[in-house]
């Protein structure tokens, strides 16, 4: 019965558009639903990877997803995006709003030096985003009356001092405040809206001995003793987009390994007091 309500292959199968599905984190959550049963959506600004992406999630689930390229930055082009999902499909159950930029412009810039372009840049494409592809999936399943799923990805930056990241940071922490306030609206719908806030995790695989020591060396600072890895978020995407997280919604749930409970984040400076150990 438990693994039942994980699947997602219904009656009727679950469909799901996930943005920035072509690679890091959101191609690992598009492959884990696929595995569950899922059709897919996937979309991002690149048609290479998307294609690339596609040939993964078809391996893992059978089934050749739909690729989309968009610019969640534009509206037109979010709304454009369930659209064409639902000409294919015939439907729509799940939103997993995942696209974003973690190296997003200005990062690193001081306060004072953070330009009106950088910082317009990352709000949109990290928050915007959020807010434009929901509002359409959104219509859509209250027309469908069937309820459906939400599911927003905002980041541990949102909840602790991030001065290197100010924009990331704040939009980040606004995708978590819009995912509580659509959840109370939405909740009278049978739609659910959730968030998942990854931290420590690597986006993809070490490429070369220099990318397996540096990871390392971050993967120090977490009380995990270790980065994540990106198909860790999957099973937690299966988990909120399914029956068995029915009880759930409005909850921001932090996938870090321990970072913000008891982990020492990097924030750009050493902390040091007397008698401080060197030994992480």
């Amino acid at each position: 019965m438990v693994l039942e309500r994980l699947r997602l292959d219904g009656p009727p199968r679950r469909v799901a558009i996930v943005t920035g599905g072509s690679r890091g984190l959101g191609k690992a959550m598009a492959i884990s639903l696929a595995e569950a049963g899922a059709d897919l959506c996937i979309a991002s600004r690149t048609v290479s990877q998307l294609e690339s992406a596609a040939a993964e999630i078809k391996a893992a689930g059978g089934r050749t997803p739909l690729i989309v390229p968009t610019n969640v930055q534009k509206s037109d082009q979010c709304d454009a995006l369930i659209a064409a999902t639902l000409a294919h499909f015939g439907r729509l159950d799940i939103m997993v709003n995942n696209a974003g930029i973690g190296d997003a412009r200005g990062a690193g810039s001081r306060l004072w030096d953070l330009s009106d372009a950088d910082w317009q840049d990352t709000i949109e494409v990290n928050l915007f985003s959020t807010f434009y592809c929901s509002r359409a999936a959104a219509k859509e399943l209250v027309r469908q009356g069937e309820g459906g799923v939400i599911l927003n990805v905002s980041s541990g930056t949102a909840l602790r001092s991030t001065p290197n990241s100010f924009g990331y940071a704040a939009a980040k922490a606004g995708v978590i405040s819009l995912t509580k306030s659509m959840a109370g609206m939405l909740v009278g719908e049978n739609i659910r809206v959730n968030c998942i806030v990854p931290g420590f995790v690597a986006q993809q695989p070490p490429r070369t001995d220099e990318e397996v020591e540096r990871l390392k060396a971050r993967g120090r600072f977490n009380t995990a003793r270790r980065l994540g890895e990106a198909w860790e978020l999957g099973p937690l995407a299966v988990f909120l987009c399914s029956d068995a997280s029915s009880y759930v919604t409005g909850e921001s749930i932090a996938i870090d390994g321990g970072g913000l409970a008891g982990g020492i984040a990097p924030t750009g400076f050493v902390p040091a007091f007397e008698g401080a150990s060197t030994n992480a």
